[in-house]
């Protein structure tokens, strides 16, 4: 918590602003994280670069989209929590290095996203010998996830072929919901979400901003996979979730909805007990989804 709090004073609404975080993101920078020496990195077809966390036993893929608000994080940023899927699930994690605003804004990292969701479905089974896929990802990355899911089922006109959506606190209204605007939650950097969101949107009116292109709470949800949404009540995303969750279940889909009291974001990867319940519900979910697959 000492590291969320320190972000309060952090200029996260200018482009210096945003180089100084991503440094400060990388292992060995300011906000400590970890990075592992064993996961490959390499490059898929139109040079986007991907991280790859190979357990010894191999039941599925999990296709993997690291969050910071489209302007900031990477996947090796994320290697604890991926290799943590890798294990819990028997599961190669692929976790992509999309392009980030402001210096590639929309539709350059839903682009990524889509382009390395169609090279799984088609290179899964040769590269990782399983062909069955999950997918999802953490505040941004849970964006990219049902947009990307969204992209495949029109580009294919069926469900796309993934089992299970893991989608952690993403932010799916990029027009705002209640608790966005009242600045619920208790992480301070929250409060730089409206410049983020123009560095990757610029420009847009409020019509433009719920274009069900940018924003899939505004989208036909039919035909999706089965997916389970994960919140803390303490999260500014916390409409987010619960509104698309309603809309998913209307629509049809198969969805859990998981809400954690007093839950910040980030709820599943925190080092407490309501962390672990909630890694473990989301394990759970997918593992089931893998465990029925043919």
């Amino acid at each position: 918590m000492e590291v969320t709090a320190a972000m309060a004073a952090i200029d996260n609404s200018t482009p210096e602003g945003i180089r100084w975080i991503r440094d400060a993101m990388e292992p060995g920078g300011a906000f400590g994280f970890q990075a592992l020496d064993f996961p490959e990195d390499r490059a898929i077809p139109g040079d986007i670069p991907i991280r790859v966390y190979t357990p010894e036993r191999v039941q599925g893929v999990y296709l993997h989209f690291h969050g910071g608000a489209m302007t900031v994080g990477s996947p090796k940023s994320t290697d604890l929590r991926n290799w943590g899927f890798a294990q819990a699930l028997d599961c190669v994690v692929v976790s992509v290095d999309y392009r980030l605003a402001p210096e590639h804004p929309y539709p350059a990292g839903p682009d990524d996203c889509e382009a390395a969701a169609l090279w799984l479905i088609d290179h899964a089974a040769h590269e990782f010998g399983t062909d069955r896929l999950v997918v999802g990802g953490e505040s941004a990355g849970a964006y990219f996830a049902i947009l990307t899911m969204l992209r495949l089922r029109d580009r294919l006109g069926a469900t796309p072929p993934f089992l299970g959506v893991d989608l952690c606190y993403g932010g799916y209204d990029m027009s705002g919901t209640p608790s966005t605007e009242l600045k619920v939650g208790k992480v301070p950097y929250a409060t730089a979400g409206h410049a983020q969101r123009e560095m990757y949107l610029p420009g847009r009116s409020l019509q433009q901003l719920r274009d069900p292109a940018v924003s899939p709470m505004w989208a036909e949800l039919h035909d999706l996979p089965p997916a389970i949404l994960t919140v803390g009540t303490a999260d500014w995303l916390l409409d987010e979730s619960v509104l698309l969750a309603g809309r998913l279940a209307a629509a049809g889909n198969d969805v859990d909805l998981a809400v954690y009291p007093e839950g910040p974001h980030g709820i599943e990867s925190m080092p407490t007990e309501l962390g672990k319940v909630a890694r473990q519900r989301i394990y759970d979910f997918l593992g089931s989804k893998l465990d029925q697959a043919p």
